[in-house]
């Protein structure tokens, strides 16, 4: 009796640890962000590089988001939130150059795509701005 006290222990940590995995990967697996090989991403995310193009943001941030007339970001996008993302595509910043896309119903529509392709590209998940969807 004494040995099947000692072994439910380890037994029951092996069970909660082995859970704790599982909800963990379930959680990753409900994100919908997926990056194979840092060049395929799942559809969010493609339509997120699509409203890049579409909205023309490499003629001021340059073609792989590192900086031109705009600023790199790869780089403001490691300290820049997703709220305040989102305010600076919304309103813009019209005293640095940055126009308001507020009008833009791709931009507004695609907005949290936008942010999720563009913080792949400034975390380093995706490794080249040019991306292909996942088949």
């Amino acid at each position: 009796m004494k040995f099947l006290l000692s072994t439910k222990p380890s037994f029951f940590a092996a069970m909660l640890l082995g859970l704790a995995a599982a909800t963990a990967a379930q959680a990753q697996d409900n994100s919908g962000f997926k990056v194979v090989d840092g060049t395929k991403v799942d559809p969010v995310t493609m339509n997120g590089f699509r409203t890049w193009r579409a909205a023309a943001c490499d003629r001021c941030h340059g073609a792989n988001q590192e900086g031109m007339v705009g600023p790199s970001l790869i780089n403001s996008l490691k300290t820049l939130t997703k709220d305040e993302f989102f305010t600076t595509i919304t309103n813009g910043r019209l005293e640095k150059g940055m126009p308001s896309f507020s009008t833009s119903k791709q931009v507004m529509d695609n907005k949290e795509a936008l942010y999720q392709y563009l913080k792949g590209r400034s975390d380093g998940v995706i490794t080249q701005a040019r991306v292909e969807p996942i088949k």
